[in-house]
């Protein structure tokens, strides 16, 4: 999985800070198309110009004769454009039409001039039913939409394919962690979440996405790392897939103390009980409770 930067800022917020929900979009399709890690390429927040136009993520299939058999990506070919929207924003018509413009500028500015309009595809993906758009669609655009799977709004009549994806619909056991990148988890969802994380392990690079779940849903995942019957601790599999340790790595060098204190900071802006944070770092609940977290 392509590796990024995780200090955009986000518009939307959980505990005073931002949350950082496009890196752990990348992040989260890259896991859902895990299994076609040698046929496509990732691109993040890609520069379509010199200038501000940017698209979300840019997927490439570099190998034709491979059929793309998974839900989300049944209508892709050579170039997949795929614009996302954070769990409290909708794509507007007026959305719809710059990303349509971005697909027609990519054909102009690319260097391989035989990629056709037709083989460029359009998704859109967010966490709600698309209905003022959807509206537009129908009535202005004469377009038809059908629902191949739950959740998932093919757009019929115009030369690209695209496609409306509305996350929460999603199936829970073919699309966990696009369904589960939202700020509505139960702890149910956390937990079934927090296990499949363990289950990745260490090689999994998911700092982002496990970033953005603790801070959108902090009750949540305290409720999660109580409940007796689960088999692993949250503070394990934070350990496990070296998330402790990159806050870690953010201390400042001026001793191990300080180190514990600057982990603590970070895990208390994402929600984390004192408890928890008592376990994880050996500070006692005093120490942590007189930190300021900025």
């Amino acid at each position: 999985m392509e590796k990024l930067d995780t200090t955009e800022q986000e518009e939307h917020s959980g505990q005073g800070k931002p949350i950082q929900w496009h890196p752990a979009f990348f992040e989260a399709i890259q896991l859902e198309l895990d299994e076609y890690r040698g046929v496509l390429e990732f691109h993040y927040d890609y520069q379509l110009t010199t200038g501000p136009q940017r698209i979300d993520v840019v997927i490439i299939k570099n190998t034709a004769d491979v059929p793309i058999k998974k839900n989300i990506a049944a209508i892709f070919r050579k170039v997949n454009l795929v614009e996302y929207k954070s769990p409290d924003n909708n794509i507007s018509v007026k959305d719809f039409y710059k990303v349509y413009g971005y697909a027609c500028q990519y054909i102009q500015l690319i260097e391989n001039k035989d990629i056709a309009i037709n083989e460029l595809t359009l998704s859109f993906v967010e966490s709600h039913y698309p209905q003022e758009l959807i509206k537009h669609l129908k009535e202005q655009r004469n377009f038809t939409l059908e629902e191949s799977y739950p959740g998932i709004y093919n757009v019929k009549g115009d030369i690209m394919p695209i496609q409306l994806i509305d996350s929460r619909k999603l199936s829970a056991e073919e699309n966990l962690w696009l369904r589960e990148l939202d700020n509505r988890l139960t702890a149910q969802q956390m937990r079934k979440l927090t296990e499949e994380i363990w289950r990745l392990g260490s090689a999994a690079n998911i700092a982002a996405y496990i970033d953005a779940i603790m801070q959108a849903n902090p009750k949540s995942m305290e409720e999660a790392a109580k409940m007796s019957e689960s088999a692993v601790t949250l503070e394990e599999v934070l350990h496990r897939i070296g998330f402790i340790a990159k806050w870690e790595a953010r201390g400042k060098a001026e001793g191990k103390a300080e180190g514990k204190a600057e982990i603590a900071r970070n895990a208390l802006s994402r929600g984390l009980s004192l408890e928890m944070i008592r376990d994880i770092t050996g500070l006692d609940l005093e120490t942590i409770k007189s930190l300021n977290v900025q």
